[in-house]
């Protein structure tokens, strides 16, 4: 009887063995931006620590293959496709070492059960059949996934934390902002982007930012009550500029540029109207692209948040119709009515970008395109207005 006693003990102890098993250990790795354009916004990943080998593996949201033969045509359109990929730790930082980009560690207090179920979570879904997905620059990337995976083992906590809390950024500051050191790309997004991009954004949402998650999760508790961050490790030192600062756009500047262009295109367009047309010519050409630019967005892709961009009425497609004009007066003839009809409309739209952004329905923050661009319209029209 004590042998059948025994027996059984030892039966129930070698089932009970893997609930005593120790847990993985997770944590958040955080990159900082590097100096190519896709790398300007940082990037992140969870790790996994095998508590058995202490191997640690990366799950990292932000893969995808620029040889896919649609890949272009996707990119254009908005309809991109990211995946999941799993690989050692070390082998993910390879590249961030090279670059010099500083990376670090947040090591989370969760529940051996809580661990064992986003590694679990993530080895499911870093699977070939289910590692793909359809990346949305602001509301759906390696960011957010990393985000979404938290909350989703903390039942929700982490969104119920920091959803009502906000720096008052929205997805135009953190671009503009991120985008800065490469002037081009600040450009493209200042204009790119409509008044969606300018709505105000609870941490929650911010947290598109790699960089902005981190600084979130610090402040966030777990499910006992106790910081969600247990240790926060540095891994690369960051070799490279630290990330721009957010900083307000101080509009009058550019409208004192704007307003000395337009009024130096209407005192010299009285004299010498070929000086002021070679001069408008290339203006209105990147106008017209810009302008074409935007209604593609808008219409032709699933880039919403570029649609219904309020910089179509100072940087109009309309503009390419007064190349011709433009021309002749290079030739020292008459550009005529139908360009100075154009003209007209051009300043017009130009006026009402003014009143558009009065209105509290759409509110674009692209006061300081208006205040450059605005007065420039203006004094072109002056400066080919009909003389009698």
């Amino acid at each position: 009887m004590r042998r059948v006693c025994a027996l059984i003990l030892l039966l129930l102890a070698f089932v009970a063995l893997p609930a005593f098993a120790a847990a993985p250990r997770i944590g958040v790795a955080t990159m900082q931006p590097g100096e190519i354009f896709f790398e300007r916004f940082g990037h992140n990943a969870i790790v996994v620590v095998d508590p058995e080998t202490n191997d640690a593996i990366s799950y990292n949201f932000g893969f995808f293959d620029p040889t896919e033969k649609d890949f272009v045509s996707r990119f254009v359109k908005g309809d991109m496709r990211y995946r999941l990929a799993a690989l050692p730790f070390e082998q993910d930082l390879m590249q961030y070492r090279e670059e010099g980009r500083g990376v670090s560690i947040q090591w989370l207090d969760l529940t051996d059960a809580q661990a064992s179920e986003v590694a679990a979570a993530l080895a499911e879904n870093a699977k070939p059949e289910n590692a793909f997905y359809k990346y949305e620059y602001f509301d759906d990337n390696c960011s957010t996934r990393v985000r979404d995976a938290l909350d989703r083992v903390l039942d929700g906590g982490l969104r119920r934390q920091i959803e009502g809390r906000s720096h008052g950024s929205t997805a135009r500051s953190e671009a503009v902002r991120l985008a800065s050191p490469a002037w081009w790309m600040w450009l493209g997004f200042d204009v790119g982007l409509g008044p969606s991009a300018d709505q105000p954004m609870p941490v929650w949402r911010e947290s598109y930012v790699p960089m902005r998650l981190a600084a979130a999760l610090r402040e966030v508790k777990n499910s006992d009550g106790r910081p969600l961050v247990l240790e926060e490790q540095e891994i690369l030192p960051h070799r490279l500029p630290p990330e721009p600062q957010d900083g307000p756009v101080r509009w009058w500047p550019w409208a004192l540029a704007g307003i000395a262009i337009g009024i130096a295109a209407a005192v010299v367009g009285r004299s010498r109207p070929r000086v002021v047309a070679a001069i408008a010519l290339p203006f209105w050409i990147l106008a017209g692209v810009l302008g074409a630019l935007m209604l593609f967005l808008w219409f032709g892709t699933q880039h919403t948040y570029a649609w219904a961009n309020a910089n179509l009425l100072l940087l109009s497609p309309l503009c390419w119709l007064l190349l011709p004009g433009a021309v002749r007066v290079l030739r020292g003839r008459d550009p005529g009515r139908f360009f100075r009809g154009v003209l007209v409309a051009v300043a017009v739209g130009a006026v009402a970008s003014l009143f558009v952004y009065w209105l509290p329905v759409t509110p674009q923050r692209n006061v300081h395109w208006i205040a450059l661009l605005l007065p420039i319209h203006l004094g072109l029209l002056q400066a080919f207005r009909a003389r009698r």
